[in-house]
């Protein structure tokens, strides 16, 4: 009779094993690879004879034991001690908050590209393998190894740990930004175009309160901008099963049926935003998820509150300027006040993006679908089919493509 493996246990002791035993030899690369093998032993040996007393323990000395056996240099007796040695003495008392941060700072760390961080980040503390990021990313196992490998070298030789509350800060920028990159994915990814094995949305979420959880330890205090950026996934994901029809077609924000929205994903995550916002200056995910809160709290597309969210985007833009920024402040404007001082706003952002240097913004392929979005607002719907035409060519997501291809179509058909 076969005992299943707790959910989650596994994913929440592969971060604090894999800093243990980084500590106990040095090496993050080595220690890494062993404490997949040992992952990969017990869920081939736990289900048959059961969760051991002591999991953390078990993976910790079954990792060391692979370490030694990658050592043949030394004598089998001098192996056997050193396994001995170091195995976890049972009742230990660790920091499991601390050893997971540790870990998904370095595994966050800014040396790396934010593509290997995520990848890094997913199999060092998510504790997923390598088959399963690659399949989540739809590229060959191969290449997911060798993307993870450079990762790992990249950072050999970095201390695992944190020197002082200056490291800290300088550090937790990147950790928030992969792990927003890894929602994001995620997000994308469920508007249809494939199935994945991993809700990489779930598994950010999952990362995201550990990393709230362990700065809060850590520092003593909350860290508005890990709250901030909990509430917006918790606030965006609870939207997701609305995102797409039965046919797997985007559907707008106004279009959907809030009634499937996540109610309880929405109450966590208005609550944070209440929770984290005046608590000090606002920063870029605070801001985003009080506009997101918005979105949720209200009741109908008909009744957002454009005004307030246009001035929230107002904010952002000083505290984390950017022609997305202003892009998306321009949907909010046109709501707000009317297309034509969108429209105006938003050849005016092209205007500077091309004499600062950036007019390859105007490229974009967000730039054509809201001046389309824009375009029918006013009325105007031969612009706006033609600039929807424009968009799709430029989408890079099949379901976007799809949808972006139907409004050209529909505006088109309405003008016969």
């Amino acid at each position: 009779m076969t005992e299943p493996i707790p959910d989650d246990l596994l994913r929440d002791l592969t971060p604090q094993v894999v800093a243990v035993v980084t500590r106990r030899c040095g090496d993050f690369y080595a220690a890494e690879d062993a404490v997949q093998e040992a992952l990969v032993e017990a869920v081939r040996t736990w289900p048959e004879r059961g969760v051991p007393e002591h999991p953390r323990g078990w993976l910790i000395t079954t990792a060391m034991h692979r370490l030694v056996d990658a050592k043949r240099s030394e004598s089998r007796r001098r192996d056997r001690e050193q396994a001995d040695h170091l195995a976890e003495p049972e009742g230990r008392e660790t920091s499991a908050v601390d050893d997971s941060l540790d870990v998904l700072l370095l595994c966050c760390h800014p040396s790396l590209t934010p593509a290997s961080a995520v990848a890094l980040t997913l199999r060092a503390v998510g504790g997923l393998t390598t088959r399963e990021i690659a399949h989540a990313y739809l590229v060959p196992e191969k290449t997911m190894a060798q993307r993870i490998s450079r990762a790992k070298a990249t950072i050999k030789g970095r201390s695992l740990g944190i020197d002082g509350t200056a490291d800290l800060a300088a550090r937790i920028p990147a950790m928030l930004k992969v792990l927003y990159l890894l929602f994001n994915e995620g997000y994308v990814a469920s508007e249809g175009d494939h199935l994945q094995r991993v809700d990489l949305c779930a598994e950010a979420i999952r990362l995201t309160r550990l990393a709230r959880t362990a700065l809060a330890r850590v520092t003593g205090t909350g860290h508005g901008e890990a709250g901030g950026l909990l509430a917006l996934m918790l606030l965006l994901d609870a939207r997701r099963p609305a995102r797409v029809d039965a046919h797997g077609a985007v559907v707008p924000l106004a279009d959907q049926d809030r009634s499937r929205w996540r109610s309880e994903a929405t109450r966590e995550g208005v609550a944070l935003v209440d929770a984290v916002i005046g608590t000090g200056r606002p920063g870029p995910y605070q801001i985003q998820a009080a506009i997101a809160a918005l979105h949720n709290r209200a009741p109908s597309a008909e009744e957002t509150d454009w005004l307030q969210i246009t001035a929230l985007y107002g904010l952002l833009e000083k505290v984390a300027p950017g022609p997305i920024v202003t892009l998306n402040k321009a949907v909010a404007v046109g709501y707000a006040d009317g297309p034509g001082p969108a429209l105006a706003l938003l050849d005016d952002l092209l205007r500077a993006c091309e004499e600062n240097g950036t007019g390859g913004f105007a490229d974009h392929p967000r730039v054509p679908a809201v001046r389309a979005h824009l375009l029918e607002l006013a009325g105007d719907l031969d612009g706006a089919a033609a600039a929807y035409e424009v968009a799709s060519v430029r989408a890079t997501n099949l379901a976007e493509r799809r949808f972006l291809t139907s409004k050209a179509a529909a505006l088109r058909d309405a003008r016969l």
